[in-house]
C-alpha cells in the first residue's frame, strides 16, 4: 500500500530508505545526516513514479508537497524559485535504487527564464549566466520534449566556427545569446509552442518527463540484461545548484576511493575547473587526474579526501562521489558503492576483508556470480581493442576472446589444428555432427541460433569462445561476408564471446588467472556452500576440467556426444542402418569399447566423486549424414545402395524430433542399445576400482520418462544387464537407476516415480520448452519482441522462470520427499550454472545444481550466496 507522503527533505530521511528514495536521494540524505556539505534539497519517491506511470499524470497530492518543499529550500537557501533578482536554480535527476548509470534522465539549471538569467548575470557575470541558460534549454528540449541534441550540437559548432574559435569554453556572453536565440527556433519549430517562461510549469514537466525515462528503452534494456524489476520505479531529486562553471575557482568533478578498474587502494579521480558536471562525461574537453588538485588547491583536495575517507568508512565500499568547488567552496553531490569491473570486485572484496571493515560473509553476499564469467576465460587484449573497430557483432553466447583461421566445415578445422593451427568454426548453425570440429576450434561464430541453441549450450560445456545470432554474417560463393566485408576460409578473425563482438586480423589474448584473490573467494564459499554443484561433461577433458574448476561431482554425462568422433560415428551409423536385431549388435559391439574407454576415463578423472550418466536421448536420425556425399560414402562403407539409405533417412525424420521418437523410448523398441551403454558403464566402473582403485556408484539416468510403466520397463533392462555382469565378475559394485524429469506429465507422477526411482534430475531445458510450448532454437527470433513490449523481463532459457517452471519444480520436490524424504534430487539444465536460478533452487532443496564446467565458479559462489541469504 503506498504512503500518502511523497516528498521527502535531505533531512527526513536516511540510507535504509533506498526503495522509497532511490540509491541516490538516501545517499544524499545519508550525507546531509553526516554533516558533509550537501546543497539543500528533496526527494520525490519511487511511489510518487509508480504512479505517475499507472494514471500518465502527476497527482494534487503530490505537487502540494513538491512546492511546499521548495519554499523549505528557498528559505535555507535565501533564494526565491523564479524570482527576477536571486532565482533558485536547481537539478532535477533521477535516482534508482540500484545504480543505473546513463539510463534515466536529468534536467540541469532548471529555474532559469528570460529576465531570471538577466538578474543571474547581474548577480554574478553574463557570461556564466547565458551558458547556464544555454545549458538548461538544449537539456529541458532534449529530456523533456525529446528534440535530437545534435540540432543544438550543430548550431554550437556554426557559432563556433564562424567566430574562429575551438572549445565551448571559449563563447562569449554574446555568443551565447545569439545561440539562445537559435535555440528558442529549434524548440519552437519542434513543438509549436515558445520555450516555457514559468518555472514551475518547467519543474513539473522536468519531474514528468524523469518519472517517463524509467520505461525508456535504454532503461528497460539494462533493467533486463541486469535483472531490475520494472516495478521499483525511480525517484526524483530536486536540489540547489551549486555552479563548477561560475569562475576559475569553480569546478567539477568523479572520483572513486579505490580503482574501479583494477581494485587497488588507491584514490582515483577526475574534474574539469570552470565547467558542469556533464562536461566531465562529454568528452568535449580532457578531465585532469584528481592528483592535480592538490597542487591547485591544496586545501579543497585534503578536505575532498577526508570526506572520501568517511563515506568509504561508514558504507564499507568503494564509493564512487560527484562534488562540485564554486568558489573556492566544495559540495558533496552523490555517493554510491562504485561500479567495478569484474576483477576489481574480488580484489575490493578480499581487501576489505584483509583490513577488517567487513566478514567475508558479508563480501560474498555483495558479489554477482554471473558478472564473473569474463575472469574465468582468456579475454582480448584490450589495450589492442582501443584501436580496432568491429566488423559485425552477434549473441555473447559463451565467454573469451580468441583469434584464429575460419574454418567451414568441421573437416577443415580438424585440419588446421592437425598442423597446429588454431580455427574459428563459422557456420550457419550447428548440429550434433559439428561435435568433432567444435572440440577442435578455438572459438565458434553461427549466423543463426540464440544464447540457449545447439552451438552455445555445446560450447558453454565445452569452453569455447562462442558468439551465435550474428545477423552480419552472410555466406557466398567464396566465403562469407560481415557487414560488407569478405573474408575466404583461412583467413583470421578475432572472436570475442563476452561482448559478441567480431574483428578482422589477430588480437592477442590475456590468460585468466584463478589464483590469488579468486582463489581467496572459493575459500569462503566453500565454508557457506550448502548445494554441492556438479558439472555436465561428457568426456574424460571436461571431467578433468570441471574438477579441476571444483565440481562435486557430474550432473550430466550427455553419452550421445560421445558418439560423433569421427571413428565412432561409423559405427553408430552401422547400428542405425542395420535392418536386423544380429546386425545392430554387431555394431553396438564395436561402440561398447568406446564408451567403456570413456566411461573409465570419466571415473578416473573424477576420483570417485559422483557420476551421473544419461543414457541415449536423441533420436537415432540425427547421427545420420545430411549431405549427398556423406551420405554416399556411408553407403559405399556399409555395402549398401545409396536410395536405400535415402529411403531410411526419409524414414527415420520427424516432423518434430523434441517429442518424437527419443530417450527411453529408444529403448522401448532397441533394448539393445541400452543394455550395451549399462554394460559399458558397469564394466568401467569394476575396471576403475581395479585399476584406479577408485571406487564408484554411477547413477544411470533415463530421460524422458512420462510414465511409471515404461520407467520400470526400461529399468528393468539396465537392472538385469547391470546385475548380471556384477555377478559374473565377482564385484561388490553398487549402482543407482533414476530418471530425469523434463516434461509437465513427469511432474504429475513425481510421487508415484519417486516410490520406482533412486533419483532425480530436473531437465530444465526440455521442461521450459514443454511448458512453454516452444522451442529454444526457435525462440530467439520471436523473443526480442516480448521483450521491446515488455511481456517477458528475461529469456525463460537463460533464467529459469520461477512462476511458471518454478512451481512445476516445486511441486514435484514436494510430493516426490513426502513418498521418499531422502531422495537425491539435482538440476543438469543450463539454468543450473545462472546465479538468480540457482539461488532459486537452493530454497527449493535440491541435493546439486549441474552446470558447463566453466560455470562452476559461478554456481558455487551464487550457492554459496543463496545459503546465506536463507540464514538472513
Amino acid at each position: 500500500m503506498r504512503k500518502n507522503k511523497f516528498v521527502y527533505l535531505f533531512n527526513e530521511g536516511n540510507s535504509s530508505m533506498v526503495n522509497l528514495l532511490g540509491g541516490k536521494g538516501a545517499n544524499l540524505c545519508e550525507m546531509t545526516r553526516l554533516k558533509l556539505p550537501v546543497p539543500k534539497g528533496f526527494i520525490i519517491s519511487t511511489e510518487a513514479c509508480l504512479e505517475y506511470n499507472e494514471k500518465k499524470s502527476l497527482s494534487d497530492k503530490m505537487k502540494n508537497q513538491v512546492l511546499k518543499a521548495l519554499k523549505k529550500i528557498e528559505k535555507s537557501s535565501g533564494k526565491i524559485f523564479g524570482n527576477d533578482e536571486n532565482t533558485l536554480i536547481v537539478s532535477v535527476r533521477s535516482g534508482a535504487r540500484i545504480s543505473m548509470p546513463g539510463m534515466l534522465d536529468t534536467v540541469l539549471n532548471l529555474g532559469l527564464n528570460d529576465k531570471a538569467v538577466e538578474g543571474l548575470a547581474k548577480q554574478f557575470n553574463p557570461r556564466f549566466a547565458y551558458d547556464c541558460y544555454r545549458r538548461f534549454i538544449q537539456m529541458y528540449s532534449n529530456v523533456v520534449k525529446n528534440i535530437d541534441i545534435e540540432k543544438f550540437e550543430n548550431q554550437i559548432d556554426k557559432i563556433k566556427k564562424q567566430n574562429k574559435i575551438k572549445l565551448d569554453s571559449e563563447l562569449t556572453a554574446d555568443n551565447l545569446k545569439e545561440l539562445i536565440k537559435e535555440y528558442k527556433i529549434i524548440y519552437k519549430e519542434k513543438t509549436g509552442t515558445d520555450f516555457p517562461q514559468d518555472v514551475f510549469v518547467q519543474l513539473f514537466e522536468a519531474i514528468q518527463a524523469v518519472f517517463r525515462s524509467w520505461f525508456n528503452t535504454r532503461a528497460v534494456l539494462y533493467r533486463r540484461l541486469n535483472n531490475i524489476p520494472d516495478d521499483w520505479g525511480t525517484a526524483v531529486n530536486v536540489q540547489s545548484m551549486v555552479f563548477g562553471n561560475l569562475d576559475e575557482n569553480s569546478g567539477t568533478g568523479v572520483a572513486f576511493t579505490r580503482n574501479p578498474s583494477n581494485g587497488e587502494n588507491k584514490f582515483y579521480g577526475e574534474y574539469l575547473m570552470g565547467a558542469q558536471g556533464e562536461d566531465v562525461v562529454a568528452g568535449i574537453r580532457t578531465p585532469l587526474p584528481i592528483e592535480k588538485l592538490k597542487k591547485q588547491n591544496k586545501a579543497i583536495y585534503e578536505e575532498f579526501v577526508g570526506y572520501a575517507k568517511l563515506l568509504e568508512e561508514h558504507y564499507k565500499d568503494m564509493q564512487d562521489m560527484e562534488f562540485t568547488i564554486q568558489s573556492g567552496k566544495l559540495y558533496m553531490l552523490q555517493t554510491r558503492n562504485g561500479k567495478r569491473t569484474p576483477s576489481a570486485s574480488l580484489k575490493i572484496a578480499v581487501d576489505l576483508v584483509k583490513e577488517g571493515k567487513i566478514s567475508d560473509k558479508t563480501a560474498l553476499l555483495r558479489l554477482e556470480p554471473n558478472k564473473l564469467n569474463s575472469i574465468l576465460h582468456s579475454v582480448l587484449n584490450n589495450n589492442e581493442l582501443k584501436n580496432l573497430t568491429p566488423v559485425a557483432s552477434g549473441l555473447p553466447a559463451s565467454p573469451g576472446g580468441v583469434s584464429g583461421k575460419i574454418a567451414f566445415s568441421p573437416a577443415k578445422a580438424v585440419e588446421f589444428n592437425e598442423n597446429k593451427e588454431k580455427a574459428i568454426l563459422v557456420r550457419l548453425e550447428t548440429s550434433p555432427e559439428d561435435i568433432e570440429g567444435m572440440a577442435v576450434s578455438e572459438g565458434i561464430l553461427t549466423a543463426r541460433g540464440g544464447m540457449t541453441s545447439h552451438a552455445a549450450v555445446v560450447a558453454r560445456g565445452m569452453g569455447k569462445v562462442c558468439v551465435v545470432g550474428c545477423n552480419e554474417l552472410k555466406f557466398t560463393e567464396n566465403g562469407i561476408k560481415l557487414n560488407g566485408h569478405n573474408f575466404k576460409e583461412g583467413d583470421i578473425i578475432s572472436v570475442d564471446g563476452i561482448t559478441g563482438n567480431i574483428y578482422k586480423g589477430k588480437v592477442s589474448s590475456i590468460p585468466a588467472d584463478l589464483t590469488g584473490d579468486f582463489a581467496t573467494i572459493m575459500q569462503w564459499v566453500s565454508k557457506y556452500q550448502k548445494t554441492e554443484v556438479y558439472a555436465n561433461a561428457d568426456t574424460p577433458n571436461d571431467a578433468r576440467t570441471a574438477y579441476e574448476l571444483g565440481a562435486e561431482g557430474i550432473g550430466l554425462c550427455r553419452t550421445e556426444h560421445m558418439f560423433f568422433e569421427e571413428d565412432k560415428i561409423e559405427s553408430m551409423r552401422e547400428m542405425i542402418i542395420a535392418d536386423t536385431l544380429t546386425g545392430r549388435e554387431k555394431a553396438l559391439a564395436k561402440l561398447l569399447k568406446y564408451q567403456k574407454k570413456d566411461f573409465l576415463g570419466i571415473f578416473k578423472e573424477m576420483k570417485g566423486k559422483p557420476i551421473t550418466i544419461r543414457l541415449l536421448d536423441p533420436p537415432l536420425h540425427e547421427f545420420l549424414p545430411k549431405s549427398k556425399p556423406e551420405i554416399e560414402q556411408l553407403a559405399t562403407s556399409l555395402n549398401k545402395n545409396v536410395e536405400e539409405i535415402e529411403q531410411l533417412i526419409t524414414k527415420l525424420s520427424e516432423v518434430n524430433p523434441m517429442l518424437g521418437h527419443r530417450g527411453l523410448r529408444l529403448a522401448v523398441t532397441y533394448p539393445e542399445i541400452y543394455k550395451m551403454q549399462t554394460r559399458a558403464i558397469i564394466e568401467a566402473g569394476i575396471e576403475a576400482e581395479k585399476k584406479y582403485s577408485i571406487k564408484s556408484e554411477p547413477e544411470i539416468m533415463i530421460p524422458l520418462t512420462v510414465s511409471v510403466e515404461e520407467f520400470l520397463y526400461v529399468k528393468n533392462i539396465i537392472k538385469t544387464t547391470a546385475d548380471e555382469i556384477i555377478e559374473n565378475a565377482g564385484s561388490k559394485m553398487s549402482y543407482k537407476i533414476g530418471t530425469m524429469i523434463e516434461t509437465p506429465r513427469a511432474i504429475i507422477l513425481a510421487d508415484e516415480l519417486a516410490k520406482v526411482a533412486d533419483f532425480f534430475s530436473f531437465g530444465t531445458n526440455d521442461l521450459t520448452q514443454m511448458t512453454y510450448a516452444f522451442s529454444r532454437d526457435d525462440a530467439e527470433k520471436f523473443l526480442n519482441d516480448y521483450y521491446l513490449k515488455n511481456i517477458f523481463k528475461t529469456n525463460p532459457f537463460e533464467k529459469v522462470d520461477v512462476k511458471g517452471v518454478g512451481k512445476l519444480v516445486a511441486y514435484a520436490i514436494k510430493n516426490a520427499k513426502n513418498v521418499k524424504p531422502n531422495l537425491k534430487i539435482g538440476v543438469c539444465g543450463e539454468h543450473g550454472g545462472e546465479a538468480d536460478s540457482v539461488e532459486f533452487f537452493v530454497k527449493a532443496k535440491v541435493s546439486y545444481v549441474s552446470c558447463s564446467p566453466y560455470r562452476i565458479p559461478i554456481a558455487r559462489l551464487a550457492s554459496a550466496i543463496a545459503n546465506l541469504k536463507n540464514k538472513n
